[in-house]
């Protein structure tokens, strides 16, 4: 009876129990015990299975923070270039930005409506070049052991039978609303994340400096321009050769009297940008263009491509990046398909760049001091 009251009182707030004696305390927990281990264990498991998961459900928005500061990084030179011409940051920013802006309008003006004539045209004429491929020796044969022919007209027979084939390939009306607005989503988000990383670059690597210590902080800031300065060299160069592959897409076309060459030699100039698929994707657009006029303009326009692609692959763009970003041949290459390997395009994107940074660290600092010891 007397142990409630006190408890009442405890609980009441009574200050003349607030120091009274509440009695001895228990022996502290056995970590040793196999029982905490397992529950500490256990919940380290589930933090770290939390983490994880919450990390991969975001993880397309890292790609898109990475395409962003990619992007930002590369048009860095040229907002610079400006600057030395007397414009502010944010004056030099928005005239990149403008400049961007109304290519993406000029390149959507002057290709999508070819894209929908042309795309229209070649579903048109889809089951008459199948006959005249049919009539070919070789595509005969291959379609005789293989059927090959054969079951690419009856899907196409069957798929725009009813006049969907474009909604059917991309799943139907839902899977087309969900491409575009996931792709106009994408879009936009790197076009803001990329004009704020670009306007407050020198604040974002002035923060990140000061991680360093104050007495190595100048030598770490000059080699971040320095990596700065190689991923928009990169940039720069992948540019120039996708210009050099969407011109001679533009004088192939015009050689073999496909339609569009001025469509299509921005649509490839545009593929180019892409790593690992992006002539790819060019390679099927101009076949199938040029399939619409003729299979053995469509076989020509192929082989031509492809040729072409590999002189791009083998012999421009090594010499290019071993020119402008100090890498040798064989590192492109090599840095290409690992980084596309891990991470897919974006890793195919940054693998080039990320190579060129990793020779400058080892240049500047790695092989002084070997070569010093």
């Amino acid at each position: 009876m007397a142990i409630s009251k006190r408890i009442k009182k405890v609980v009441a707030g009574d200050p003349k129990v607030i120091n009274t004696d509440m009695g001895v305390l228990g022996d502290p927990i056995n970590k040793s015990h196999p029982f905490y281990f397992g529950f500490i264990a256990t919940i380290g498991a589930l933090s770290a299975f939390v983490l994880m998961r919450a990390l991969a459900s975001a993880s397309q928005i890292f790609v898109l923070i990475l395409i962003a500061l990619f992007l930002a990084t590369g048009l860095n030179p040229a907002v610079e270039a400006l600057r030395r011409r007397g414009l502010s940051r944010t004056n030099a920013v928005t005239a990149i930005f403008v400049s961007v802006i109304l290519f993406v309008v000029f390149f959507a003006m002057i290709v999508v409506p070819p894209v929908v004539s042309q795309g229209s045209n070649l579903i048109n004429q889809a089951p008459s070049l199948i006959q005249d491929l049919k009539s070919n020796s070789v595509f005969m044969r291959l379609n005789e052991q293989f059927g090959i022919l054969d079951t690419l007209q009856r899907e196409i027979t069957s798929r725009s039978s009813d006049g969907k084939l474009l909604l059917t390939t991309f799943g139907g009306v839902v899977g087309v609303g969900k491409s575009v607005l996931s792709g106009t989503f994408a879009a936009l988000t790197i076009l803001v994340l990329t004009l704020y990383f670009l306007t407050s670059l020198p604040q974002m690597i002035k923060l990140g400096l000061r991680f360093a210590p104050a007495s190595r902080r100048q030598r770490v800031g000059a080699l971040t321009e320095a990596i700065i300065s190689r991923v928009g060299s990169f940039v720069s160069s992948q540019v120039t050769i996708a210009f050099m592959a969407g011109s001679f897409t533009f004088l192939l076309s015009l050689a073999l009297g496909i339609p569009s060459p001025i469509a299509l030699g921005m649509t490839v100039l545009v593929c180019g940008l892409i790593p690992l698929i992006g002539h790819f994707i060019g390679c099927t657009i101009v076949t199938l263009v040029a399939l619409t006029q003729s299979v053995t303009i469509g076989v020509v326009a192929f082989l031509a491509y492809v040729l072409y692609v590999q002189i791009e692959n083998y012999l421009i763009t090594p010499r290019i990046m071993k020119k402008t970003l100090s890498v040798p041949g064989a590192v492109t290459i090599i840095s290409a398909l690992i980084g596309s390997s891990l991470l897919g395009l974006v890793g195919g994107l940054l693998a080039v760049p990320v190579a060129a940074a990793i020779i400058l660290i080892l240049d500047e600092v790695v092989f002084p001091r070997t070569d010093n010891a």
